[in-house]
Order: structure tokens, then C-alpha cells, then sequence
């Protein structure tokens, strides 16, 4: 959905290019900033909020080209309690997701790779990479069945809803990404607070069961969380959860932010060409 501006507290995207992006005949609205390597931001529920642009302006400051593609909710908007419950339950419902067990993978996961294939063909360098965040954070997994995407990072993925143990992906599809991870020696980096109730340790230890030790799952002390999120994240989520967005304390040397740079670390070290690689910048 188009961008929201009205209230002092959302973001009006003014520093990003507007795409309209066609991935085998579906259109979805694209914002870019950036130059360099490619990286694929997905939003977290409720949509493309402050917090997310923020990570995204980090990445782009690090040097990469971010691209954040509008998957449900109001673009820039702050998330609030009562507009952020309406989207979940859109989503939950739609047929671009599978929230739930036994759903499989989403199908909008297609439309993603697709993304990355776009954007590794303008941008250039030796692949993209790809973050997902809460509700879209397995699909940075999905998404390494494109041969372009070499840096998937999974931010306290909560898919499937109702089974703590779940990974929201097909069973073909699981073992075409082990495969591909063994094949071209992949790491897959991924966050969760440790008392987050959406993102438990089942789920990271479901992740090692299928990628072994390709999977580098990194637990943060849920005290060291913000205290005073927005209010979706205060009154919805309602525990420990996004750790680089709606949760990340602004602070130097706060866990958090380690986290973001470690993260920001992962990409240039798989983005960047080696003779680059000690040039990359942190915010």
C-alpha cells in the first residue's frame, strides 16, 4: 500500500526510489536506496514501519543497495495496536502466506527470489542479500533456492504461528535449500531474543536439525530488549522480539546494536568483492 505521511510519527520514504517491480506478471511496490550490492529488506508485521526504514537507511549507509518491498500493511506508517491486529489478520488469510502449520512455504517467496534476481542484475557484484524479520523471517531461507541470494539473514522468524517448532517451508523446498546450503557452503545467520514467546529456541533448534552447523542462530538476553516500544510491539507482540527494528536500543555498544553490526558484517563480508571487503562502513 502507498506510503503514509499524515502523522508526525510515520515515515514519508522521501529518501528512497518508488519502483513498481513485475515478477512473472505480479507487481509490487519496491523502495530503493543506495549503491553497491543488492540487499533485500522484508518488512516485519504491521508493514514497512519507522523502525524497518531505519535498518534499511543502516544498510544503506554500510554501502549496499537496499531494497524493501511492500508486502502488507501501510508503507511508513507507526505501528499502532488496533491497525497493526487488522493486518496480521489480512495476512493470515491471504494467499501470498502461509502462517500456519502444514501450510508449507509461501508462495510469495517466488515473487522474492524473483526480486533478487532483478536486483542482483542491476546491482551487480557476487550476489544479494536477503533479512527477513518476524513474519517474513524464513522467507530469507526460502529465498536461497535463488542462486543470486549468497547472505540470508533470519530475524526471529515467527512463522508458523501455531507450532513453536515449525519452519514455514515445504518439505521440498526444506531440502532443496539444505542441499544448496552444503553444495555452495552458505551460512545462514539468525537472531531471536531468548524469552520471545513468537521465536522460541525449538525453532532455532529445528533450524540446526535442518542446516547443521551452516546455521548460525545467536540468542540476545530478552532483559537487554527495548522497554518502550511501539505500541503494535508493546500491546500485540506483547514480549521481547525484533531485535534490529522495533526492539534494537539506539545506544553504543548495547547488544543490539552488536547485532545490527554483526549483521551489516555478514553482508560485506559476502557482498563485497575481497579486494572491497575492508572498506565496508558501519553507521
Amino acid at each position: 500500500m502507498s506510503a503514509a505521511n499524515e502523522r508526525p510519527d510515520d515515515d514519508a520514504i522521501e529518501d528512497f526510489s518508488r519502483r513498481l517491480v513485475e515478477v512473472e506478471g505480479v507487481v509490487k511496490t519496491v523502495y530503493v536506496a543506495g549503491a553497491g550490492p543488492a540487499v533485500v529488506l522484508m518488512p516485519e508485521m504491521p508493514g514497512i514501519s519507522p523502525d524497518v526504514l531505519r535498518l534499511a537507511r543502516w544498510i544503506r549507509e554500510a554501502g549496499f543497495t537496499v531494497h524493501v518491498p511492500s508486502l502488507f500493511g501501510v508503507d511508513g506508517a507507526y505501528p499502532t495496536a488496533e491497525a497493526g491486529t487488522e493486518i496480521v489478520r489480512r495476512a493470515c488469510v491471504s494467499a501470498e502466506f502461509r502462517a500456519f502449520a502444514d501450510g508449507g512455504t509461501s508462495p510469495v517467496t517466488a515473487w522474492l527470489r524473483g526480486l533478487a534476481r532483478l536486483a542482483h542484475a542491476e546491482c551487480g557484484g557476487p550476489g544479494v542479500g536477503a533479512i527477513g524479520l518476524c513474519f517474513t523471517g524464513n522467507f530469507a531461507l526460502t529465498m536461497a533456492l535463488e542462486p543470486s541470494v549468497v547472505a540470508p539473514v533470519l530475524n526471529h522468524p515467527s512463522l508458523p504461528l501455531d507450532d513453536p517448532a515449525g519452519l514455514e517451508i515445504g518439505e521440498e523446498d526444506a531440502a532443496a535449500v539444505r542441499d544448496r546450503v552444503a553444495r555452495d557452503g552458505l551460512k545462514v545467520l539468525a537472531y531471536r531474543f531468548d524469552n520471545d514467546r513468537w521465536c522460541t529456541g525449538q525453532r532455532f533448534a529445528a533450524y540446526r536439525k535442518l542446516l547443521g552447523d551452516a546455521f548460525d542462530g545467536r540468542v540476545l538476553d530478552g532483559g537487554c530488549a527495548r522497554t518502550d516500544p511501539p505500541p503494535f510491539f508493546a500491546d500485540v507482540v506483547a514480549t521481547p522480539h525484533s531485535v534490529v527494528t522495533a526492539h534494537l536500543v539506539d545506544e553504543a555498544g548495547h547488544p543490539t546494536v552488536k547485532a545490527r553490526d554483526e549483521i551489516l558484517a555478514f553482508l560485506a563480508e559476502r557482498l563485497n568483492p575481497p579486494g572491497e571487503r575492508a572498506d565496508a562502513r558501519t553507521p
